[in-house]
């Protein structure tokens, strides 16, 4: 398969990598916007394009993509407030996206078991609840965009929280999340439910970006025939979770 990459950075690099070891071939690296200029041609080489670049700059990209006909995997968050024009964008011209806030599978399974705690908390108001994050300095966006979907799901369960805020929650229906960005830090987050007399954590330590970059590797090698809208939960209906070890 040939691989196009946007964002060439640490992620992309480790990507490169896998993609590598995997078979597959990169046709094309873009950097920054000046790396698109003329190189439309190698673009459309290209399979399908994996996207983790930075926030302002991910729509352009993701466009650059669907007018070379060539289906995304976008990494990249914090750019979720231009979803649903890049959704129908890509529905009204017929093109293919797979976005997701984290690649991990490990993540996708703390994602599940995140939304059956909230469910089962939901019953018991005298637990409290606030979410942590913690990632590397060179990341732009806070909160997370797992910890973002974190809330997300915790909010649609749980019937006293409406709202998330990066920070210390000063109503009752507020959820609280709190970003930390430390030097070399892959990603952490926490979710805690407290009342008087116990504590519930869950806990979710990333060791290394290869999780999130074999994941993104994967996903482009089931979207690259695809048309449409899909997220992690379309890729795992299909993929065995023994394929992320390979």
């Amino acid at each position: 398969m040939k691989i196009a990459l946007s964002g060439y950075g640490k992620m992309g690099k480790e990507i490169e990598k896998i993609a590598l070891e995997r078979g597959h071939e990169i046709v094309a690296k873009f950097n920054d916007p000046d790396d698109w200029v003329g190189k439309e041609e190698e673009l459309k080489r290209a399979d399908v394009a994996i996207e983790f670049s930075m926030p302002q700059s991910v729509v352009s990209n993701i466009f650059r993509c669907f007018d070379a006909n060539v289906p995304v995997v976008v990494g990249t968050t914090g750019w979720f407030g231009q979803l649903d024009h890049v959704k129908q964008v890509c529905y009204d011209h017929n093109r293919c996206i797979l976005y997701a806030s984290n690649f991990s599978i490990g993540v996708n399974l703390f994602f599940e078991v995140n939304q059956l705690l909230a469910k089962l908390m939901n019953e018991h108001e005298h637990y409290s609840v606030k979410l942590d994050e913690t990632h590397h300095t060179a990341k732009l966006d806070s909160p997370s965009g797992t910890a973002i979907k974190l809330a997300n799901d915790i909010i649609d369960k749980l019937d006293s929280k409406d709202v998330w805020v990066n920070d210390a929650a000063k109503k009752d229906y507020e959820l609280e999340i709190l970003s930390h960005r430390i030097e070399n830090v892959p990603g952490t987050h926490v979710v805690t439910y407290e009342s008087d007399i116990d504590k519930i954590e869950l806990i979710h330590t990333a060791k290394s970006r290869v999780g999130f970059a074999k994941g993104a590797v994967i996903a482009a090698e089931w979207l690259a025939d695809k048309k449409g809208v899909y997220t992690m939960s379309d890729l795992l209906k299909d993929v065995k979770f023994e394929g992320f070890a390979k």
